[in-house]
């Protein structure tokens, strides 16, 4: 959809359905100075008795400075426009709000990236640089998921202790279990999984044949230890507080995809995961991984799989020009704490977005959260991002031993929060 409502604004632009509420309109001065001027709503999608006559509802206005304000009660959950006109019916442009159910009025939008790496494995900048730059772009939360180590994610969030942040930096790690192909991000979790494996390696091994000796539903030829080593793994990280994650199942490498397939399907119709990759961070010569997951998944869910997704970059640098920033979560939760994120993404209140540079923005997942995320992508994250990377800039500065940054991002701290406070209509 073009975005072609010439910067105009209003507040707030998320609304709950089946209440009344004031909207205030901020048009150019110039109409303001006009005798009367027309508003119109249009719910984009439409009436049930609409026709091929595109007719808006008119709407009372009241002048109150430079602003117009109306009241205006929405019916259904979807996005409205508001168009102004002059007296002369010269078009203004349009305003857009979107109306929500009450639960998920209630929730906020939290954009993060759960699989990134640093120079701590095989990325290009340190931890604390990974973050800011996480920041910079847009993000409310993240975690540095290097190669079998989780140390760099503590390193990540010991490098802004003591410091006012808005972001969120959480533990993780890249889990490679033995003799497995199957990638998984232990997002979150207490303690590292690829520790665990090292120091208790017979423990591991004893415990992953159990699991493989009970598993009643796999064909005799088929190799069991794979997937019980990733049921070891994806409970280990339950345990610990953390997301587990089955990373790019469609990742062509070597000649092949590099899970095979059967594992593939075995994982989906079991799942012992708690998130699929969706969304994973490929290049442009890749995507026909991408678009194999989404086709995979909308198959699954067509089945009648309840499956929770994720969007990430995978990205090992911050400034190549690639990959970083391209792919990431919108997570629709009560706050950005780690088991309200985990919650609301095993409850399906998540998208997967891809966000390519000089592309619109698409998100993925089910209906009408990608509904709502695309407004947000147009409507609300724009000014959201703006404020995150002046923090962002700041991060960076006092990880390059400036600590006089430190006072700055204290004066930073709550943008987000009261930009949010601003777009969200008094509940």
């Amino acid at each position: 959809m073009q975005n072609n409502h010439y910067n105009l604004n209003i507040m707030p632009k998320i609304v709950p359905i089946g209440k009344e509420s004031t909207l205030t309109l901020f048009p150019p001065p110039e109409i303001c100075d006009l005798e009367t001027c027309q508003v119109s709503v249009f719910p984009v999608g439409g009436a049930a008795q609409q026709t091929t006559s595109i007719v808006g509802e008119p709407l009372l206005v009241h002048k109150n400075g430079a602003t117009l304000q109306v009241q205006y009660t929405f019916s259904q959950e979807q996005e409205y426009v508001f168009w102004v006109t002059t007296d002369s019916s010269t078009p203004v442009g349009e305003f857009r709000v979107y109306a929500l159910e009450d639960e998920l009025f209630a929730l906020r939008p939290y954009k993060g990236d759960l699989h990134i790496h640093s120079d701590r494995s095989d990325g290009k900048e340190p931890p604390a640089y990974v973050a800011g730059a996480a920041r910079r772009i847009g993000l409310d939360f993240m975690a540095v998921t290097d190669h079998r180590r989780y140390t760099p994610s503590l390193e990540a969030i010991q490098a802004y202790n003591g410091v006012s942040l808005d972001l969120r930096i959480y533990p993780g790690e890249e889990v490679h279990p033995p003799g497995n192909p199957v990638h998984i991000i232990n997002f979150g979790g207490r303690f590292s999984i690829n520790d665990l494996m090292r120091t208790e390696d017979a423990a591991y091994h004893a415990a992953v044949q159990v699991i493989a000796d009970n598993l009643l539903h796999f064909p005799p030829d088929v190799d069991r230890y794979t997937y019980a080593s990733c049921v070891w793994c994806f409970d280990k990280i339950r345990e610990g507080g953390g997301l587990g994650i089955f990373c790019h199942p469609y990742w062509f490498s070597r000649h092949r995809y590099d899970i095979p397939e059967y594992l593939t399907t075995q994982l989906l119709e079991h799942q012992p995961f708690d998130a699929l990759e969706l969304i994973g961070g490929y290049h442009p010569f890749e995507v026909e991984s991408n678009m194999l997951q989404v086709a995979r998944y909308h198959e699954e869910r067509a089945r009648g799989k309840i499956i929770p997704i994720v969007g990430v970059s995978d990205a090992h640098g911050c400034e190549t020009g690639e990959l970083f920033g391209w792919y990431y979560t919108i997570v629709f939760a009560p706050s950005p704490n780690l088991p309200d994120l985990i919650e609301s993404v095993k409850t399906l209140n998540a998208v997967a977005v891809e966000a390519l540079p000089d592309q619109t923005p698409r998100a993925h997942g089910p209906f009408r959260l990608v509904r709502y995320a695309q407004f947000l992508l147009r409507e609300v994250f724009p000014h959201h991002d703006a404020l995150c990377e002046e923090e962002g800039k700041l991060m960076l500065i006092y990880s390059a031993g400036d600590e006089t940054a430190a006072a700055n991002l204290r004066a930073c701290q709550g943008q987000t929060t009261a930009l949010y406070s601003q777009i969200w209509a008094k509940s």
